[in-house]
């Protein structure tokens, strides 16, 4: 059955002049491609996993929303659009490993980062914080927060507070954290306090972690200690590599002499007790038949008629 050019022309004289109750709707604005390619994305994202197809939709959607000559009214639509895309195209990027290239690719469709949307931006500074790479986005939020017209926007605070907790502290920027509390709209007295203290207790924290602190020299002692450790034992090798090839250079008896005496004094016999050591004791009596079998003539007693 074919369907009838007058009625399917209604609706769009119905945009002309208030409907009467009477008059049926008989047919429904088609939504723009772009809305189509981001209503596929999304479910390309969520239902499917398929997150190589989802970013590549949105680039699809770029294109065609970049080429759409819409109309006045559908500016704002246009905007929402633009800004799911991007929400769309941020989650396919990080489900794939690919979170830092985020931020170029959200700027290379907005071109300047004055101009990112609250939501965007929200995205991008948790994803980077999360990453524990806050600085990438220290110039990014900057720029957006001095710009005139976001510090109207409702959102403003809290990515001001945001930009507070997950990027300026975690850097280390106190003084710019400072500068943002004192000098921002955004900060009511009572957030003010809260963050002029977190601000302070960070500070005290980054003194503590100084190299000047008490803990700093603990390696450095420990380091001094290890190295003369090393020095004492490469003394004593170069002693014993000394002492060994000195013994080995002289005569085989006068070795076994020298080592039995080294031995002798090493572990300090004591001749009074000779039983309480029997080892010791048998190593003294070969010691003495070795020095009277080298030394004959010391032993020998003079004989007297």
């Amino acid at each position: 059955m074919k369907s009838d050019p007058s009625a399917s022309a209604a609706p769009f004289r119905g945009l002309g002049g208030p409907l009467r109750s009477s008059e049926p709707v008989r047919a429904a604005l088609a939504p723009p491609p772009s809305v189509a390619l981001l209503e596929e994305a999304a479910d390309l994202l969520v239902v499917h996993l398929d997150f190589p197809a989802a970013l590549e939709t949105c680039e699809r959607a770029w294109r065609t929303l970049a080429a759409e000559t819409a109309a006045e009214a559908l500016a704002g639509t246009s905007l929402e659009v633009k800004c799911s895309l991007c929400v769309v195209g941020i989650q396919a990027l990080a489900e794939m490993d690919r979170w830092r290239e985020v931020l170029s690719w959200v700027l290379r469709h907005y071109e300047v980062p004055e101009k990112l949307p609250p939501k965007v931006l929200e995205l991008c500074i948790l994803l980077y914080s999360k990453m524990q790479e806050p600085g990438t986005m220290l110039d990014v939020v900057s720029a957006w927060l001095t710009d005139p017209d976001n510090q109207g926007l409702p959102e403003y605070r809290a990515l001001a507070d945001l930009h507070l907790q997950r990027v300026l502290l975690p850097l280390g920027r106190l003084s710019e954290a400072e500068e943002l509390v004192m000098g921002s709209v955004a900060f009511g007295e009572e957030q003010r306090l809260d963050a002029l203290q977190a601000i302070h207790t960070a500070r005290q924290q980054q003194a503590h972690e100084l190299p000047g602190s008490e803990e700093a020299p603990k390696p450095n002692q420990a380091d001094s200690f290890s190295q003369k450790f090393l020095s004492l034992l490469m003394l004593l090798r170069r002693l014993w590599d000394s002492s060994v090839s000195h013994v080995f250079s002289m005569p085989f008896k006068k070795s076994l002499l020298a080592a039995l005496i080294l031995c002798l004094l090493v572990v300090r016999f004591d001749p009074a007790s000779p039983p309480s050591l029997p080892f010791i004791h048998k190593l003294a009596q070969i010691f003495h038949r070795i020095r009277e079998a080298v030394y004959p003539s010391l032993y020998r007693l003079p004989v007297h008629d």
